[in-house]
């Protein structure tokens, strides 16, 4: 290919202002896309390339699983995402879904994911046991509502997916067929020459059983990845569990009531009374808002040196309590506080608070759900909130247990908790950009959608299901933030736009612009992916693109051509060889097997 017959290379000199991150910065100055609107991107003609052949790897390994490759719609009804009982918290909770009314006023929404319509698609064409398993695949645009779009193609508003769905007769299948789309995924980003780690995940929206991220391990990442030197543990920050560090037992010669004048903080609770904050029990109220418009508040006590973890909070309440939660939020507001609470001492709450703080007339549930992490509820002695303002109080025991609490683990692991007790590996900690997600889905979407198969006795069951999804647009994305240099991209062969650049110094030069054309031409006979930059530039300006545009080889045609001699170039080795032209084939496939084979 040739850049003035194919397509402007598009390049820019100066870093745009709106990219935080340098792989986007790098896909900018590249050219590879175009910013329409924010969060929104055109995928120019050399980034589409990149995203070709990524698809084309993903394709190839999961019609090695038998998977079936369709396209579902991206316009769903509404009525279908009711059904799931997931509308109002895409819509109305979380949010992010796109969502619309036709000229009739049906609802619909822009698919972010496509559970919904797959499941209901089964429903009609599976009957019986026979027909399984099956999985569908995809390859196209999904939408997201982002508050905040960032870091170009990590954080958008449109991207492209892989999404993949499974039909299984049985639990056991269903895990079994996990394990192989596990190791498919594995095969995927290994071609596709990343370095990624698996790791524990929550399933989110989503729901199921079970779930696992890959991730690409980069500074810029906005997951946190908690794991054991040895890798013997892995999982993100929202499901990682792990041993709080040993608290410091508190010993009382402290009346029972202390008193903490404008005292509101842990901090200010410690260095005042001489109190470490693992010897306090911090009480934060949330605001639990479910699908049929009900509001629950929501009592949970932790550690004072640890933190909640608002997903593990959140799932626990939606298994335990009232399910379809669609939001969970940390009350502060003093509006609201004075609205449904009578006298409340805001920074001074207590794990023993009444009931009866609730109002009669407040939009509230009338009862406290009370949660405690097991770092509080394994205190035998602590300080806590007195429930009156300026005063707090020392426990002598978690005695108010019979008020219904429910002891579960809701607070963030972190770097340095020991993962057991019969271990000491502690836990470390990486920044990671999520690439990947597998989810064992169960039964849910089957159940909710009345998707059945007759079984060999000829009873009717929900389908048992699972849920793949690759970003594949991240997947551009992150390779880059593992493959850069200060000039720019510096791809993994498998995913680069081409193989190989040929810059011919100086096209005027009679010499020059035929032994140009003759490496091109027999690079082209041979079916290697070679881009020709023949544009009528000086040498610097062109030598500057193709570090920035990063093709992992280049072959620089000079003044040595009148000797049949040429400079053969590796972006990621930085190595620079002079080379008769005619070798020149047979060095470029031994280079490349090289780094094929290095990557995969």
């Amino acid at each position: 290919m040739r850049v003035t017959t194919s397509f402007p290379l598009g390049t820019l000199r100066d870093t745009p202002s709106e990219a935080e991150i340098i792989s986007h910065q790098l896909l900018l100055k590249g050219g590879y896309i175009r910013r329409v609107n924010s969060g929104i991107y055109a995928y120019m003609p050399i980034m589409l390339r990149v995203i070709e052949k990524i698809s084309n790897i993903i394709e190839k390994e999961l019609n090695n699983i038998y998977c079936s490759k369709l396209l579902l719609p991206q316009l769903h009804p509404a009525e279908l995402w009711k059904k799931s009982e997931r509308w109002e918290g895409y819509t109305a909770g979380e949010g992010i879904m796109f969502n619309l009314k036709d000229r009739q006023g049906k609802e619909f929404g822009l698919a972010p994911t496509h559970e919904e319509v797959i499941t209901s698609i089964a429903s009609e064409m599976i009957n019986s046991y026979k027909q399984l398993p099956l999985c569908f695949y995809q390859i196209q645009t999904k939408f997201r509502d982002e508050i905040r779009p960032r870091f170009g193609l990590m954080r958008s508003r449109e991207f492209i997916m892989k999404d993949a769905y499974s039909f299984h007769s049985s639990k056991e299948d269903l895990s079994s067929f996990y394990e192989k789309m596990e190791k498919a995924y594995e095969n995927i980003f290994k071609n596709c020459g990343l370095d990624t780690v698996g790791v524990d995940a929550d399933s989110g929206a989503i729901g199921g059983a079970a779930s696992k991220e890959f991730m690409v391990t980069a500074d810029a990442g906005e997951d946190s990845i908690l794991f054991t030197e040895s890798g013997s543990y892995a999982a993100n920050i929202e499901k990682a569990v792990s041993l709080p560090s040993e608290e410091i037992p508190l010993i009382m010669s402290h009346e029972e009531w202390i008193e903490t004048p404008n005292q509101k903080s842990i901090v200010d609770i410690c260095q005042n009374n001489n109190l470490d904050a693992s010897q306090i029990i911090k009480v934060v109220i949330f605001l639990a808002k479910f699908e049929d418009k009900s509001e629950v508040p929501i009592l949970a006590c932790i550690r004072g040196d640890q933190n909640i973890n608002e997903v593990k909070l959140f799932n626990l309440i939606n298994k335990k309590y009232i399910s379809n939660l669609i939001h969970l939020k940390i009350v502060e507001d003093n509006a609201i506080i004075n609205k449904n609470l009578t006298n409340f001492p805001l920074g001074f709450i207590g794990p023993d608070i009444n009931d009866e703080t609730i109002k009669t007339n407040s939009s509230w549930d009338k009862s406290w759900i009370r949660i405690a992490d097991y770092s509080a509820s394994n205190l035998s002695i602590f300080v806590s909130g007195g429930n009156k303002v300026d005063f707090h109080k020392v426990f002598r025991a978690f005695s108010f247990i019979e008020k219904k609490f429910l002891i579960s683990d809701i607070r963030n692991a972190k770097k340095g908790d020991c993962i057991s007790q019969e271990s000491n590996e502690e836990l470390k900690e990486k920044r990671g950009i999520e690439i990947g997600h597998i989810f064992q889905l169960g039964q849910k979407y089957s159940e909710k959608l009345n998707a059945k198969f007759s079984d060999k006795d000829g009873q009717l069951k929900n389908l048992w299901m699972g849920c793949y999804g690759i970003g594949v647009t991240r997947i551009a994305q992150a390779a880059i933030e593992q493959n850069h240099d200060e000039n720019g991209i510096s791809w993994p062969i498998q995913i680069s736009p081409f193989e190989i650049l040929i810059i011919p110094t100086n096209l005027k030069d009679p010499i020059q612009k035929a032994l140009t054309q003759e490496i091109y031409e027999e690079f082209i006979s041979n079916q290697i992916d070679v881009l020709l930059d023949d544009r009528d530039d000086r040498a610097g300006v062109k030598f500057k693109d193709a570090d920035l545009i990063g093709i992992p080889f280049q072959i620089i045609i000079g003044r040595d051509s009148i000797n049949k001699e040429v400079e053969f170039f590796s972006r990621s080795s930085k190595s620079k060889i002079k080379i008769a032209s005619k070798n020149l084939l047979e060095k470029f496939i031994s280079e490349s097997n090289v780094m094929y084979n290095k990557n995969s």
